[in-house]
């Protein structure tokens, strides 16, 4: 049985900058479940499932097998045994992935495979649900967050440096109401688990996050 650390937070608060950095540094697997729903967005795609029927929604997620590996150092996604990593970044898969990603067999289905993932190999998990639903039995829990103006500094940064013109007030404003959507959601809301780690990242940089997280799970597992 693998260790897992498991990495909850508000949008834009660094937690896949950070778990990628952490699964580097510790040899461990980074389970990417954004990917995981693109790839079932795929699966829904090929197959033509009507997302409105739920009837053969869920009996289609019984039939999938979604993982995750790493070659070289790059992540790989394996659908019904075929490398699709290339073909989840599709528009349609995209579009399909965001709109199955509601539905609650679909949800179950992802959070079973991502349970089995954890219990096989060594893994880091970010996202919203991580450390209160998919991984409660985490050896390290960690809810990473920063106020709301330093995740708009963050994200404005990161869009002028691609050279793309944005307004920070959008931004904070846009930030703003996927904090209220995400805590306000009926399946799986964004909380921090009562034995997780509250870590502020406002006044941290990346790499200081990384070396404190990475201090928690040595004085906790002896690792």
């Amino acid at each position: 049985m693998g260790y897992s650390i498991a990495i909850d937070g508000p949008a834009g608060a660094g937690k896949s900058t950070v778990a990628k950095k952490l699964a580097k540094k510790l040899n461990f697997i980074y389970i990417d479940t954004g990917a995981m729903y693109r790839a079932m967005g795929l699966f829904f795609a090929r197959n033509r499932i009507n997302l409105a029927d739920e009837e053969i929604v869920a009996a289609a997620c019984r039939g999938v097998d979604i993982r995750i590996t790493y070659e070289n150092g790059q992540q790989q996604i394996w659908l019904q045994g075929e490398n699709v990593t290339s073909l989840i970044r599709s528009e349609e898969a995209g579009n399909m992935a965001s709109s199955c990603a509601v539905i609650d067999c679909v949800r179950r289905k992802l959070v079973a495979l991502q349970q089995k993932m954890a219990k096989e190999m060594n893994v880091i998990m970010d996202g919203r649900d991580i450390g209160t639903v998919v991984l409660p039995e985490a050896d390290l829990k960690i809810y990473l967050t920063a106020d709301v103006e330093t995740r708009a500094e963050r994200r404005f940064k990161e869009l002028t440096d691609k050279g793309e013109s944005c307004n920070i007030e959008a931004i904070r404003k846009i930030i703003s109401d996927r904090d209220y959507r995400d805590t306000h959601r009926a399946v799986s809301p964004l909380r921090q688990a009562e034995d997780a780690v509250y870590l502020d990242s406002s006044h941290l940089s990346e790499e200081e996050v990384v070396n404190r997280i990475l201090d928690i799970f040595s004085e906790k597992t002896g690792c």
